[in-house]
């Protein structure tokens, strides 16, 4: 029945005229905004290990409507659903544990549901189920590459007050990519409390952050945790077709509420992007700290994806710590004006343990993107070799997406 209605769904709507996504007004000061969003992707996984290979084809739907209401008030519900077409894949809820793990489950759900109210002075508060991305996502995100996103249950506080940001998040509940059918991992509850900072100075972007993590349920207590650190972003023109971005963060964590460790690790990370017209050239360290082997930093609300290689082999940190040299080369191409959105990208990483000196492989990663029509295109490669730490890892997705 979950199949035939989400197809059902998925047919209704790509055979039917796009929603604008624009406000239509239906009187007194009362709009309404339809959305959505589809997405098919194929997703093949190849290990060296005993796992069959993975090869998963799944489409995903997210449909949304917001209610615009005088004053600055306003409601948005949006339902998601994910249906395996092709499912010779681990899912992590299918029971199919022989294949490698593609984590895309079948999955209906109300995705968000919030009231949001814009006030004056550039103030903006949010209730209710929603998607929370906090700068580069490093530590809170939607998880977005998922078919099933992140989301929160949560009241937000987004507030300017001059060169003056302040951001403030209380959730009590974090809902999975795992979905209906993954029991206790379908969300996790807690108090936690997401809190930035900032202001603007020129060319330089100052943030103070602090990030407690309350992890109820027993098999996730030892994600507990609270850091407290800074980020800076300064960009600095280097001629009319160029500039150069340089970003600094440093974080301490440690172990909070129930967690059943007692730890206490820092994260470090310096990134430099150099833009010549339409290329760019980026270079980034990232250390994510061990306690001396026991137990290390820890990051379980983040969009790991973006981080760390898209082989995903480590979005729960080793316990003696990573530290992630990489070097990314990508670039755009619109004098190609048959292929509209032309863009590419090829990036290297060296993984090496913050303590005991292991050495945790390299990966190559790459990506091809383009439009046709309304259509977004995306090919992307992910090539992990393990140098005896881990297990050779290879990932290839073909990707269309279609968003109003």
């Amino acid at each position: 029945m979950k199949k035939y209605l989400l197809g059902t769904a998925i047919l209704a709507l790509t055979s039917t005229p796009a929603f604008a996504g624009k406000p239509i007004p239906i009187g007194s000061g009362v709009t309404l905004a339809p959305s959505y969003d589809l997405r098919l992707r194929y997703e093949s996984v190849e290990q060296d290990n005993l796992l069959e290979n993975a090869d998963a084809l799944t489409a995903r739907l997210r449909a949304g409507l917001e209610l615009g209401l005088p004053a600055g008030f306003s409601a948005f519900a949006e339902a998601e659903g994910t249906l395996a077409i092709v499912e010779d894949y681990n899912s992590t809820t299918n029971g199919k544990v022989g294949f490698s793990t593609v984590a895309d489950p079948e999955n209906i759900e109300l995705n968000q549901a919030y009231l949001k109210f814009k006030g004056i002075k550039g103030t903006t508060i949010t209730a209710g189920r929603q998607r929370i991305n906090l700068d580069d996502q490093r530590f809170v995100g939607s998880v977005g590459w998922r078919q099933n996103e992140q989301t929160f249950d949560a009241a937000r506080v987004e507030s300017t007050i001059g060169p003056v940001m302040i951001d403030a998040t209380y959730a009590w509940s974090a809902r999975t990519i795992f979905g209906i059918d993954a029991g206790p991992r379908q969300a996790f509850s807690g108090d936690n409390i997401f809190a930035t900072a900032g202001v603007k100075l020129g060319p330089v972007t100052a943030k103070g952050f602090a990030f407690l993590v309350d992890q109820d349920e027993p098999a996730r207590l030892t994600f507990s945790s609270q850091t407290y650190g800074a980020r800076a972003v300064a960009a600095f023109p280097l001629n009319a077709k160029s500039k150069l971005t340089l970003t600094g963060s440093y974080a301490t964590q440690s172990d909070y509420n129930n967690s059943t460790v007692d730890y206490k690790a820092d994260y470090y990370m310096a990134d430099a992007t150099v833009d010549v017209s339409t290329f760019s050239l980026n270079a980034n360290y990232e250390v994510l700290g061990s306690d001396d082997g026991a137990f290390a930093f820890q990051t379980p609300l983040a969009t790991g994806h973006k981080f760390q290689g898209w082989a995903d082999l480590f979005l729960v940190t080793p316990a003696t710590g990573i530290q992630d040299l990489n070097f990314t080369l990508s670039a755009k191409f619109p004098m190609v004006k048959a292929i509209p959105g032309l863009n590419a990208s090829v990036t290297y990483h060296k993984f090496e343990s913050d303590f005991g000196d292991i050495d945790y492989g390299q990966e190559w990663d790459a990506q091809i993107g383009f439009k046709i029509l309304k259509t977004a295109v995306l090919f992307k490669y992910a090539n992990y070799d393990a140098d005896a730490f881990s297990v050779d890892t290879e990932k290839f997705w073909v990707q269309l997406g279609w968003t109003y």
